[in-house]
């Protein structure tokens, strides 16, 4: 393919590898501008970037200059690695940060700057001139025209898609940044999930970041792409969550990486650093419980479902909506409650494969119960009306009313016996958890009931009277 500095000579797919570099520099200002022209006030008009201070010389000199630097190296010591004097690094920088203005992202792309970015990476042997050469990349793309000439740059879709399997966090940070920016874009994303499916390294490039990165800016960016890619393809999460060993693999004594457990390693790794990141791991989890084949994945004897299970209840029942928080804790836990819930409810039904089964945990009921008294509190109060209109937290108590019910239709005397001992099962739960199960659920409220009459006589005549038949 043609993409050097000049646009004339192959990329050689060796050189898109590069060890750990220096992570990138918070950009918490805006750029200063670059140095001024000494032509006086009406160059200086004919010299801005649009309506921008930048200038257009400044600019040239710079990537004129960055042209000449990798290409000086190439020809010196094409092997070794390369060392960005900071005076470069400062500028490269500066033209990063300015990319974010649409003038200047635009003027960019007729200054055919993508082609000249393209180049420098394909000879790049320096991890730092290489991140920042994606991250200039990733500003161009945040425009929907400039996004558009350069998703269709067929040298740059592929070599983008190749450094993913690069060794160097900050570059990946970068190329997954901009490979999401594209996806997410509508008139662009269909190129891309062709190229996607087409290249199959990214499947196995993005799992490996997952189970093995710990950089908690790169898992987040890379669960977001992978979550974005299978909202957008289910045809791609299929054959990812069905990938099998090729025979390159197998004869290399390589194992497929499984995509769910890989998901499941990167929600583990942010637990508690990322609250965000990992309600974005379990909404891809969620997506994969969507699809027969995710569940099938799921229930199998040998597969990831039981420590996905028990993962997510440990999130659910130590981490979120604990007994001394107040009702309104909701409103800040809802989405990744619903993600979480929708996960477990899928699951439920697939414990009877597994090896290990065990009864739902008492830990866990208690829990449900807790979020429907906290959703039953909010709507009553008057002084939360608001939460009576969201539609998030309505979505929360279906899913939460749905899940009770599917545990509550199986529930043994004992689980009972034991939720009334350890006060998880009081007379105000147990009547919050009544009326979410009628009128939709009435087998599981009838099976509750029995369940009460055998164990608590008393709490089950509450509940008859407040719901006669």
């Amino acid at each position: 393919m043609d993409c050097s500095v000049d646009g004339a000579e192959e990329v050689e797919n060796d050189s898109l590898t590069s060890p750990t570099g220096i992570q990138s520099p918070v950009m918490d200002r805006n750029p200063s501008p670059p140095p001024e022209t000494a032509d006086g006030e009406e160059d200086e008009d004919l010299d801005a970037i649009g309506d921008t201070v930048y200038s257009k010389h400044w600019l040239f000199s710079t990537l004129t200059r960055l042209i000449h630097m990798v290409t000086e190296h190439a020809e010196k010591d094409s092997e070794g690695q390369m060392q960005l004097p900071d005076d470069d690094e400062e500028d490269l920088c500066r033209v990063w940060d300015m990319a974010m203005d649409k003038d200047v992202a635009g003027f960019l792309q007729e200054f055919k700057a993508t082609d000249i970015l393209l180049g420098v990476i394909a000879k790049s042997h320096c991890p730092r001139l290489t991140e920042i050469c994606v991250g200039i990349l990733g500003n161009i793309a945040c425009f929907p025209d400039t996004c558009l000439t350069l998703s269709q740059n067929q040298d740059l879709g592929a070599v983008l898609l190749l450094l993913l399997g690069d060794t160097d966090p900050p570059t990946l940070l970068e190329t997954s940044r901009l490979l999401l920016t594209c996806v997410s874009q509508k008139d662009v994303s269909s190129l891309w999930l062709q190229r996607i499916r087409q290249q199959t390294s990214v499947h196995s490039s993005l799992c490996f970041i997952m189970c093995s990165s710990t950089n908690t800016d790169l898992l987040e960016k890379v669960g977001e792409l992978v979550d974005k890619l299978f909202d957008l393809d289910e045809e791609l999460m299929k054959s990812w969550i069905t990938a099998q060993p090729s025979e390159e693999e197998e004869d290399n004594g390589e194992s497929c990486l499984d995509v769910a457990s890989c998901l499941l390693e990167a929600a583990k790794q942010l637990r508690q650093e990322s609250p965000n990141g990992l309600e974005v791991y379990l909404h891809a989890l969620q997506l994969l419980t969507t699809i027969d084949e995710g569940i099938q994945v799921f229930a199998a004897p040998d597969g990831p479902g039981k420590a996905i299970w028990d993962f997510v209840c440990g999130v659910v029942c130590e981490d979120l909506c604990q007994p001394n928080d107040p009702p309104v804790v909701l409103q800040e836990q809802k989405s990744i409650l619903v993600q979480a819930f929708s996960v477990l409810q899928a699951l439920y039904s697939c414990q009877e494969q597994w090896p290990s089964k065990s009864d739902t945990s008492p830990s866990l009921i208690a829990t449900i119960l807790r979020v429907l008294q906290n959703h039953s509190e909010c709507k009553d109060d008057g002084t939360n009306k608001e939460s009576t209109k969201d539609e998030q937290l309505q979505t929360l108590a279906e899913i939460t009313a749905e899940f009770l019910a599917d545990i509550f239709n199986q529930i043994t005397k004992d689980t009972v016996a034991d939720l009334v001992n350890k006060g998880f099962l009081t007379e105000k739960t147990c009547l919050t958890a009544a009326g979410s199960l009628l009128p939709n659920f009435k087998t599981s409220f009838q099976h509750l009931q029995l369940m009460l009459a055998e164990t608590d006589p008393q709490l089950a005549d509450v509940v008859r009277k407040q719901f006669p038949d």
